[in-house]
């Protein structure tokens, strides 16, 4: 049995002085309590009780190239000397946007934030200001920030949230006023008649839809063949802008992220986590007609962090590594991902533990269920969940961490040893909860 006696002990001094003892709700979720690291290196976490963790959470989804990257740390520690925010423009920013254009599926021009849901918030003022309209569509289960604007509908309990066909908007948390309700539509994802339905209902009224080309917050799910092609040609009959959220997917699905992978372009995009390999960078970028409303229209967005010296530096040190050889990191990814996932699912049917092994192979979560692939947030809300916490309670005790709900990040740090050594403690984690 392992110790965490002194992350308990560091939890209980924190929370003196520390609202609720962590800097993010999401932290809360971990047992016995927030764990303390002292260090990441790699694949790997050390905990302030000597614990050794095979990282499978990496942040949730930043550390694409394991954690402390030589080449990305090197590149950071050479600007140090060189200050970190300038209130002004400097050369890495022009390098890295110039990269990025030519890189990224439809971005013909990109504007740098601090983080994800800064990023959301921007291509939501740019949609209203360029449609003149007001409603933002998005889809339950898909998660774009904690704002007030964007904190609807993320993991709204089913009794509260309508029904499949016509869901209602769900406040995510205390303290958001009613009216940002007012201006969000919500649907259910991966089933065009059902957004066909929803443009019909506010016609004329919604200026964007966005969307996690791939659910992943809701639980790993990829769109069906034609799902996200149907959504982008529907956004444009309707007059409304197609926008997807990649600030997981974006590096993660691949090196021009999910609509590389599945060849389809957005209007407007949200890129963060993997983009700086840790370091805090998002941006939005799109087409030039709707970015240009910055300056034509005058639209507001600003950000003293916004460019800072080191995430520039951070950015282009990790595509160095992504782009090399056209992308050759991910086809080892891709390779370690899958042999994990197909033997993880040989582990559930050895010990006869109904699941399902489902996502891609950088981001994939085990859904304990006996009932078909989930395909959207309904069903996967429906799977076993007490089980999925029994699984990872029973890896962290073989030394495997994964995130609460059985969810699996991998980084290119995670070689093919590590896979083995994962699979094994894997086995008995099983076994344990058999």
């Amino acid at each position: 049995m392992r110790s965490y006696a002194k992350s308990i002990e560091l939890y209980e001094r924190t929370r003196k002085s520390l609202a609720g003892g962590v800097s993010s709700n999401v932290r809360y979720a971990a047992t016995p309590v927030p764990l303390f690291f002292e260090r990441g290196e790699g694949a790997r976490l050390y905990d302030v009780d000597g614990n050794v963790h095979i990282d499978y959470v990496l942040g949730n989804g930043p550390a694409i190239l394991g954690h402390a990257p030589k080449p990305v740390i090197d590149a950071v520690a050479a600007t140090l000397s060189l200050g970190q925010v300038y209130a002004a423009q400097h050369p890495r920013e022009t390098v890295l946007a110039e990269r990025l254009c030519r890189l990224l599926p439809g971005i013909e021009v990109v504007r740098f934030a601090s983080s994800g849901t800064e990023a959301v918030l921007m291509a939501f003022r740019l949609a209203r200001a360029f449609t003149g309209r007001t409603k933002i569509l998005k889809f339950e289960g898909h998660y774009h920030g904690w704002s007030d604007q964007a904190y609807i509908s993320a993991r709204p309990p089913l009794n509260e949230a309508g029904p499949a066909n016509a869901p209602v908007p769900v406040a995510g948390s205390p303290g958001m006023p009613p009216s940002v309700l007012d201006d969000t539509v919500v649907a259910g994802w991966n089933d065009l008649d059902l957004l066909a339905q929803a443009f019909e209902r506010h016609k004329g009224e919604i200026a964007g839809v966005i969307m996690e080309p791939v659910m992943v917050n809701g639980g790993p799910t990829e769109p069906r063949p034609g799902y996200l092609e149907g959504a982008r040609d529907l956004c444009r009959a309707n007059g409304a802008l197609f926008i997807c959220d990649e600030v997981i997917t974006g590096f993660r699905a691949g090196l021009r992220g999910a609509q590389g992978r599945y060849g389809v372009t957005a209007d407007l995009t949200i890129y963060a986590k993997a983009v700086a390999a840790g370091f805090p960078l998002a941006m939005v970028g799109g087409r030039r007609d709707v970015m240009d409303t910055l300056l034509d229209k005058g639209v507001m967005h600003g950000g003293t962090y916004n460019g800072n010296v080191q995430s520039m530096a951070a950015a282009l040190a990790a595509l160095d590594v992504l782009e090399a050889d056209d992308g050759a990191v991910y086809r080892d990814l891709e390779a370690r991902g899958t042999r994990l996932m197909q033997g993880l699912d040989a582990i559930c049917r050895k010990h006869k533990v109904p699941a399902r092994v489902q996502g891609l192979p950088a981001i994939f979560q085990v859904f304990f269920t006996d009932g078909p692939a989930p395909s959207n947030y309904r069903d996967a809300v429906a799977c076993d969940r007490d089980r999925a916490l029994a699984f990872h309670c029973a890896l962290q005790e073989e030394g495997i961490r994964t995130n609460q709900q059985a969810k699996w990040f991998l980084s290119t740090a995670h070689d093919d040893a590590i896979v083995d050594e994962t699979l094994a403690a894997a086995d008995r984690a099983m076994a344990a909860i058999a």
